[in-house]
């Protein structure tokens, strides 16, 4: 199976050298916009593009607000800090996702409690957070309380895994029987949204606009890693998804340079919310008051604001992402029929959802055969990664609160990403 699966990749990059995990693709006006910057002079924080870059994120992802940060971390940080979260709280989030989640919950002073992830979406269960807070939770006036710790959790923090949309309907629930504010890592699912009214399984011979169904299960033995030929399901203009990120009082995007979309180094903060969006901008603005002259700063702020030279190229990139995403569902889909040839498991978007197909993943059998995979893979030159070590297994988290996360432990030992740049 390890020589089939490098030949295919090889078949459908089209060559002999070392494939990368996700390379940026700049086939547009990226040149132009960055070459109109030098020449303006305007290349660090204060200049259109950063503007412009920030009303065309808000108008793709169809929030009110979008505010352009330095990177997703720094985002993540200000949303949290504006959701509430102060030194001492804990925030509920995942043991599958990447360390930056951790760490901006740990800069507001917080601590991480991990919760499990549902199989299907490899993002935070509405089952298990609901069965942790009817367990450790407790309603004060100020907000739900851990009774094992006795800290205030302060708010919830999934992650959109791979950019495959959470089941943000179920989560909403839970956070809202609990009055807990949700702050949305959507750093890897920029073009990835949920359908609300619509019927899966709908076949078409589109396959750059095909979405794949999956179940909705906690159990590891029925997830959304599949190896049967696909479902196909084609959006159109009345059935467009809400975008991941504008589920929750804020949500934040990351354009690092792996991402679908790069500005080199970036990420943006999504809200409805117009005194948040404001407190935003004005926080990453190292909390500086408008004068024409004068530096006054009413607070601690912080020195995040997106460059205009980065928002240049983050304007070109987006002008392209409709094309990125149906390529990268395409691609999808052929891993998906060479998965269901060749009988292994391949991670497909869950039930009524429209995922960018950021990385894609297999499902192996255990730990021995994934080591295998990624020790033969790397070697042919075909790069292949494990998921994330799970959160509490590093030093810093080890001592966090967590439940069984059974499902956590069982993905990480058999998940691994394969090649899944844009190809045309």
């Amino acid at each position: 199976m390890f020589e089939r699966f490098v030949g295919f990749v090889r078949e459908i990059y089209q060559t002999d050298a070392f494939i990368p995990l996700h390379e940026p693709r700049f086939s547009g006006n990226e040149k132009r916009y960055l070459n109109d910057v030098i020449d303006s002079t305007f290349v660090s924080s204060v200049g259109p593009y950063v503007t412009e870059f920030e009303n065309k994120i808000a108008e793709y992802c169809g929030a009110k607000h979008a505010v352009a940060t330095v990177n997703g971390t720094a985002a993540l940080h200000v949303a949290l800090l504006l959701a509430g979260v102060r030194p001492g709280d804990e925030v509920i989030t995942q043991a599958v996702t990447f360390v930056a989640t951790c760490n901006a919950i740990h800069y507001c002073g917080g601590e991480p409690v991990f919760v499990d992830v549902d199989c299907a979406t490899l993002g935070l269960s509405p089952v298990a957070l609901a069965a942790f807070l009817e367990q450790h939770g407790e309603r004060r006036a100020d907000g739900v309380y851990n009774k094992t710790s006795g800290k205030r959790i302060a708010a919830c923090l999934p992650m959109h895994t791979f950019g495959h949309p959470c089941d943000m309907a179920g989560l909403l629930d839970v956070c809202e029987a609990h009055d807990l504010p949700m702050v949305e890592d959507a750093a890897e699912a920029l073009g990835s949204g949920i359908f609300h009214d619509v019927g899966r399984n709908q076949p078409t011979a589109a396959a750059a606009e095909a979405g794949v169904s999956g179940k909705s299960n906690l159990s590891p033995e029925t997830s959304g890693l599949a190896n049967s030929e696909p479902h196909l399901f084609q959006p159109n203009e009345l059935t467009k998804p809400k975008h991941c990120g504008t589920f929750g009082k804020l949500g934040v995007l990351s354009f690092n340079g792996n991402k679908i979309i790069t500005t080199g180094g970036g990420g943006m903060i999504l809200t409805d919310d117009d005194d948040l969006a404001r407190q935003a901008k004005h926080l990453t603005t190292t909390a500086k008051l408008a004068h024409a002259w004068k530096f006054e700063h009413d607070q601690i702020g912080f020195n995040y604001r997106m460059p205009n030279l980065n928002a240049a190229l983050g304007l070109a990139q987006l002008e392209q992402l409709p094309a990125f995403v149906a390529a990268k569902r395409k691609l999808a889909a052929r891993y998906l029929a060479w998965g269901a040839a060749n009988g292994v498991s391949v991670l497909q978007e869950p039930e009524a959802a429209c995922a960018n197909y950021w990385l894609n993943a297999l499902m192996l059998d255990d730990l021995a055969q994934r080591d295998a995979f990624l020790a033969y893979s790397n070697a042919q030159g075909v790069m292949a990664r494990p998921l994330w070590e799970l959160m509490p297994n590093l030093p810093m988290y080890r001592h966090c609160q967590c439940d069984g996360l059974e499902n956590s432990r069982h993905l990480a030992e058999r998940v691994v990403n394969v090649p899944s740049s844009v190809v045309f």
